[in-house]
């Protein structure tokens, strides 16, 4: 016991020894400043499933599942098919064929009601090879669908169903939307009922570069996407995208993902294109696109500098179109343009895509700086041809079976060739004229025995003959004359 008590004070005086050579060898570090930290921190929780306990999600979504459809569309398909056949070789010196194939296809994706006496918007991709198209409401009841019109530049296509007392989704105000928003995504994911996902608004003004022009009018494709992270999935392309009123606020078109499901972006058509777009396909079969008439840049650091301004916000006006609706409004080149009815304006997909919610004929407001100064311009807009008419649907198709784009000969050219009037051929694509071997830059002067004073003549004189032969009489630039015979 004694041994053990010595050797617990020979223990304990060695420890003390220890301590104190390290105490006296130990480095003298200054005290460091303890940062404050703020009285009451919030605290975020991420992965909540009830976002926002001041909103009742429940209401919105039981706003829209019933005004939600499922879209099955069925339709055929012809390709040709490239062969070689050694016999057709020996006996006849070629052996290389094409074959005309025809294949089936179905497609399937959601849709809106928009309209108690069924009128129903989906994406246009949806519906675009189908000859067959059906809908389900969330009901089960299925019905067949009639194709309104269709606008490739936005994605967009109007159905129309044979029933009344339908529920449907009231068209909300897309510009009041903010970034941090949250929204619903409701839609038919693979061919389920109505299915609600939640998330919020990540970005807005998204140009994805997915959709491409109407080559026969000159419309260029419009993508201003809301991008969201709601869960999108194939079968919910033209599926709703609301507010937590259960508004309306776009239309799912496309996700982000390297396998083909949801990867955590999707994108949807703002509700006021949608609204634009289906007025018009209503009213009058196909789109009236105005015009601004401008060319634009975005404003970086680079352009900055070299303009000598600060403000990075709002778009430059680099060129001006003749004969455009801004020329004509007094804006000039240099002009910085701010705002477009109040909504500030800070890329050209952000003007494109206010611009496009308005019709040839439509005043709106510009609000632009030149030289430090803002001014507001009022602005008539107009359509690709110059003028503020309305363009028929019937056009539309003749330009698309002519394979052509016109527009009014110059006044200098006129002169030049003593021509009192005329519609220039300004760009061909596959189609009759083609076909004819007509060139561009061609002036059609007369259509038989009819003079041809102007595009709109031109396209009045041709709807009347259909399914008839007619000859094409004019000039080209060059002062060379031809004829030509076109089938119709």
């Amino acid at each position: 016991m004694k041994n053990l008590f010595g050797g617990f004070l020979m223990a304990l005086l060695g420890g003390a020894v220890s301590v104190g050579i390290y105490k006296y060898t130990e480095p003298q570090y200054l005290p460091q400043p303890i940062e404050e930290k703020p009285e009451k921190p919030t605290l975020v929780n991420l992965l909540a499933t009830e976002p926002d306990a001041n909103v009742d999600y429940t209401t919105a979504a039981e706003l829209t599942i019933n005004g939600v459809v499922h879209v099955k569309t069925e339709g055929i398909v012809e390709y040709n098919q490239q062969g070689f056949d050694p016999l057709r070789q020996f006996f006849y010196g070629d052996g290389s064929f094409n074959q005309k194939f025809r294949q089936p296809v179905k497609g399937a994706g959601s849709g809106v009601i928009i309209s108690e006496d069924g009128y129903i918007v989906t994406n246009n991709h949806v519906i675009e090879k189908a000859d067959q198209i059906k809908i389900t409401l969330n009901n089960k009841k299925t019905y067949d669908a009639e194709l309104i019109g269709t606008d490739p530049t936005t994605d967009l296509a109007l159905l129309k169903i044979e029933e009344t007392g339908l529920h449907n989704i009231t068209i909300g105000n897309s510009d009041k939307i903010k970034v941090g928003e949250w929204v619903l995504a409701v839609g038919n994911p693979f061919n389920l009922t109505s299915t609600v996902t939640a998330g919020i608004v990540s970005a807005k003004g998204r140009d994805i570069d997915i959709l491409s022009g109407d080559p026969f009018t000159g419309s260029s494709s419009i993508e201003s996407f809301i991008q969201t992270d709601a869960a999108v999935n194939p079968g919910n392309s033209g599926g709703a995208l609301v507010n937590t009123r259960g508004e309306l606020i776009g239309i799912n078109a496309a996700i982000k993902s390297n396998t083909g499901s949801f990867a955590g972006y999707s994108f949807a058509i703002p509700a006021n294109i949608v609204r634009k777009v289906v007025g018009d396909l209503k009213d009058f079969g196909m789109v009236q696109r105005a015009y601004i008439g401008v060319q634009i840049k975005n404003i970086n650091e680079t352009l900055a500098e070299e303009i000598g301004v600060e403000d990075l916000n709002g778009v430059y006006v680099e060129k001006l179109m003749e004969k455009g609706s801004a020329k004509d409004a007094g804006i000039k080149e240099g002009d910085i343009i701010k705002k477009v009815e109040g909504i500030e304006i800070n890329s050209s997909t952000e003007l494109q895509a206010k611009v496009g919610e308005y019709r040839p004929g439509d005043k709106i407001t510009v609000e632009l700086e030149r030289d430090g100064e803002i001014l507001k311009k009022q602005v008539l807009l107009k359509n690709m041809e110059g003028s503020t008419a309305i363009i028929k649907d019937s056009d539309n198709k003749l330009l698309k079976t002519l394979g052509a784009k016109f527009s009014e000969v110059d006044k200098e050219v006129k002169k030049e060739l003593k021509l009192e009037g005329g519609a220039q051929v300004e760009s061909l694509f596959p189609g009759k004229l083609k076909s004819a071997n007509i060139g561009e830059g061609f002036i059609i002067t007369k259509v038989d025995k009819d003079e041809v004073k102007n595009v709109e003549e031109l396209l009045e004189i041709l709807s009347q003959k259909k399914d008839e032969g007619v000859l094409l009489q004019g000039v080209y630039p060059n002062g060379r004359k031809a004829y030509y015979g076109v089938g119709l």
